[in-house]
């Protein structure tokens, strides 16, 4: 058992992930701050966040404030020693960073100091990166920019997406605090600073991004599909529906019909002009319905050849 008192401050299933693992290693995880729970379905159920459940399992103490930064007296009558982040989503301010005994850290999901902000894992996707991995940074008032602790790099396979990248980070996250936090509260690991020049920004993916761009070639299409799948999963308009597209391979580099035209449908294809070649869309979902593969979907759907997605 690790002696030094931590919070941890995390909320999607990948920071639930590390929580547990951070647990099952021996840290002395004393509370957790996580966001407010959400209304969610049809049914407006009231939601809390994977973190939250997680660290009920482990009976370990959670807060929820609406606003950390005005809300935090919960965090002095812990005394921590560490605070340290994995995705929790609210930026902290300068006076919570300065209450434990300890430099607070986090553990941010890109090669820093490329990528800093919300969405690292959807931009090096985005951007056809086949290298990312998570670094143990110092909190500093300026996003993602303090010195650096320690980094454990990750493969980015053709076939990764959002979400399966982001269980192999928190692997990988879970890999560095193993590694590098004993070290840190022993005094004994060297930080350096950011090289500002080299800084690249990520901010959060807004809800008009996830409509995909089509006038692309096949790999920059691709590689949007798989930075939002599968969740939110991009989307093309069908007429008034959105049409989300999980998966796609590329065919060629030709231009045969006019953009967004569904140039092939049977068992195995459904092919897609995109500006500078064509893709054959492999998973997909409409409005309503299942994920399903391009053999099902064809399978209901009748006279989709000719049709213009936009």
């Amino acid at each position: 058992m690790i002696s030094k008192r931590i919070v941890f401050l995390g909320t999607p299933d990948i920071s639930a992930f590390l929580l547990k693992g951070l647990i099952d290693s021996g840290f002395n995880v004393i509370g957790v701050v996580t966001k407010e729970d959400k209304v969610r379905g049809r049914n407006n159920k009231v939601e809390e966040s994977p973190v939250a459940k997680m660290a009920h399992s482990l009976n370990i103490p959670v807060f929820k404030p609406h606003r950390l930064n005005k809300d935090f007296s919960f965090l002095n009558e812990l005394k921590p020693d560490l605070m340290l982040t994995f995705a929790y989503g609210q930026l902290i301010s300068d006076e919570i960073l300065k209450i434990p005994t300890l430099k607070p850290l986090n553990l941010h999901a890109s090669l820093l100091p490329k990528y800093r902000g919300a969405a690292p894992i959807q931009y090096a996707l985005r951007n056809g990166e086949t290298e990312t991995g998570v670094t143990l940074m110092e909190m500093v008032h300026e996003m993602d920019a303090g010195d650096i602790y320690g980094v454990i790099k990750t493969k980015i396979e053709p076939n990764d997406n959002y979400t399966s990248l982001s269980y192999k980070l928190a692997s990988t996250a879970l890999e560095v605090a193993n590694k590098f936090l004993p070290l840190f509260f022993e005094g004994k690991l060297n930080h350096i600073a950011q090289d500002q020049k080299l800084a690249t920004f990520c901010p959060s993916i807004k809800k008009e991004e996830e409509k995909l761009n089509l006038d692309v070639e096949p790999e920059t299409f691709i590689n949007q599909v798989r930075s939002l799948s599968l969740t939110p999963g991009g989307y093309l308009m069908n007429g008034n529906d959105e049409l989300k597209i999980f998966e796609a391979s590329k065919l060629n580099s030709s231009v045969t019909a006019p953009i967004g035209t569904i140039l092939e449908v049977n068992k195995k294809n459904l092919v897609l002009q995109l500006g500078k070649g064509q893709v054959n869309i492999l998973t997909l979902q409409r409005p309503g319905k299942r994920i399903m593969s391009a053999a099902d979907f064809n399978n209901g759907v009748r006279d989709f050849k000719g049709v213009v997605l936009k």
